[in-house]
């Protein structure tokens, strides 16, 4: 069963997927280890779930900004 939290956590994945058409998968999840590297110093496969999503909300922030300003 999927907790509360991974359910959170797909949907904010979700939004990073519809907010970056263009870009594969596995450039986000790239992108993402990235940021988990920068914000805590470990790689995807080391950071809790809640981190995870912390990194998950920083991306998609980021890309909201990136939205907002082209419109």
């Amino acid at each position: 069963m999927t907790s509360t939290l991974q359910q959170e956590i797909l949907r904010k994945l979700t939004s990073v997927c519809e907010l970056s058409p263009n870009v594969r998968l596995g450039q986000i999840m790239s992108h993402l280890d990235f940021l988990s590297q920068d914000t805590f110093g470990l790689g995807l496969g080391d950071i809790e779930d809640d981190q995870l999503l912390r990194v998950l909300e920083r991306h998609e922030a980021e890309l909201l900004r990136r939205h907002s300003n082209v419109a």
